[in-house]
């Protein structure tokens, strides 16, 4: 059952847990790097949610080429973490920020590009000849 989570709730979960539970923004600096050009690299909250949720979107990608039902069942969990996010960023003001924007976007893509992946990888492996 664990395989069939989708990892962006994990995302999600995270974004819930730094607004509900700690004084964090998300411009809030985690570090800084100096560049050889001289200026100052400053990675905040938001950056790290949103690199965070750009690799996991790549498993999730990967994960979509697999058939079976536990991938069906991973589709419509995710359908069902885009909209708690999408309803998220609608009605509380918490979450109506440019990071959680891109979060939903991501979670939008997820969607979309899991059953595309999906159904073309199904559609290659069933497929009738003529």
């Amino acid at each position: 059952m664990l395989g069939s989570l989708p990892l962006l709730a994990l995302v999600v979960i995270a974004y819930n847990l730094i607004v509900f539970l700690t004084k964090l923004t998300m411009e809030s600096a985690v570090f800084s790097i100096a560049l050889v050009s001289g200026s100052i690299w400053v990675i905040t909250v938001g950056d790290l949610l949103l690199a965070f949720g750009l690799v996991l979107l790549f498993l999730e990608l990967i994960n979509a080429t697999r058939t079976g039902s536990s991938t069906i069942i991973n589709h419509a969990l995710s359908m069902m973490v885009l909209l708690v996010a999408l309803v998220e960023f609608i009605v509380l003001p918490q979450f109506g920020t440019s990071v959680f924007f891109l979060l939903v976007l991501l979670a939008v893509l997820d969607v979309i590009a899991g059953f595309t992946v999906t159904i073309t990888s199904a559609r290659r492996d069933f497929s009738v000849s003529e």
